[in-house]
C-alpha cells in the first residue's frame, strides 16, 4: 500500500510560524512535523510515499529529498496554488496508481498502528475517528455499532485526518479545487463508508498553542518520538 500525506495548505490558522516556514516542517519533539509521519510509515512497512506540496513547497522538497534518508521514495505534487484536499489527492492519482491508499493530514501527530489496515471490501473509504477535542465538539460523523460511518445521528465523531481511501472516490470527479468532504458524504449516503473509533493518542496540530503543548509532551515523554514508535 502507498501513503499520501498532504502537505499544501496556507498554515494560516499557525501565522506567524508559518510566515517563513511552512507548517510540515515546524518543529516538533526534536523534528519537523512532517518527518513524524515519514518515520512512523517507514517503521510500518511502507515504501512509497506521495506528498503534494503549494505553500513554500520548494523548501520542503528541499529538507525532505527523495526520501532515502527516511528509507521512503517520495513522488511530489506540486500545485501551482492549493487544490484542497479532494484536488489535491486528484492531482496526485497518477502516482497513487489504482489501489486504495493511506491519506493522512499533514497537520495531525497520531501514535495510530500503521501495519495493520482493514480491507476496504467494496467501500470507498475507511475513517479513523477520534474523541471530540475542546476546538471541535460537535465532531464530524456518526460511527454505528457495525462499524459503518454516516452524516447522521448521534453521537459524533471527529475524522482524525486519517483513512484509507480508494481512488475511485475522487477520480471521477473533474480536476481542479474542491474538497473531500462531500465526495465522502455522498458515499456515506451510498453506505459505502466504514470506521474505526481510535483511542489512542492524537493531536490537530492546528494552533500555535497546540503546537507548543505537542512539543511539551514529546519532549517529556521521549518514547512517543522515537522513529516508527
Amino acid at each position: 500500500m502507498k501513503a499520501m500525506i498532504l502537505a499544501a495548505g496556507l498554515g494560516k490558522r499557525m501565522r506567524p510560524l508559518t510566515d517563513h516556514c511552512p507548517k510540515p516542517l515546524l518543529p516538533v519533539g526534536g523534528k519537523p512535523l512532517i518527518v513524524h509521519h515519514l518515520e512512523r510509515l517507514a517503521g510500518a512497512g511502507f515504501q512509497e510515499v506521495v506528498i503534494n506540496v503549494s505553500y513554500r513547497g520548494e523548501q520542503i522538497r528541499d529538507a525532505l529529498g527523495n526520501g532515502q534518508a527516511y528509507g521512503l521514495q517520495i513522488f511530489w505534487s506540486q500545485e501551482a496554488s492549493p487544490l484542497e484536499t479532494g484536488g489535491g489527492i486528484r492531482q496526485a492519482l497518477p502516482s497513487l496508481g489504482e489501489a486504495p491508499f493511506l491519506l493522512i493530514n499533514g497537520d495531525v501527530w497520531c501514535d495510530l498502528d500503521l501495519t495493520r489496515f482493514p480491507s476496504l471490501d467494496g467501500d470507498l473509504a475507511h475513517l479513523w475517528l477520534v474523541d471530540n477535542p475542546a476546538h471541535h465538539p460537535r465532531g464530524d460523523f456518526h460511527l454505528d455499532a457495525q462499524g459503518r460511518v454516516s452524516d447522521q445521528g448521534e453521537p459524533c465523531l471527529t475524522y482524525s485526518g486519517i483513512g484509507v481511501i480508494d481512488p475511485v472516490l475522487v477520480a471521477r470527479h473533474a480536476p481542479g479545487a474542491f474538497p473531500l468532504a462531500p465526495l465522502l458524504r455522498q458515499a456515506m449516503i451510498d453506505d459505502r463508508v466504514g470506521g474505526t473509533h481510535y483511542t489512542g493518542q492524537w493531536v490537530d496540530v492546528g494552533t500555535p498553542q497546540r503546537l507548543a503543548n505537542l512539543d511539551a509532551r514529546l519532549t517529556k515523554n521521549p518514547l512517543h518520538n522515537q522513529r516508527g514508535s
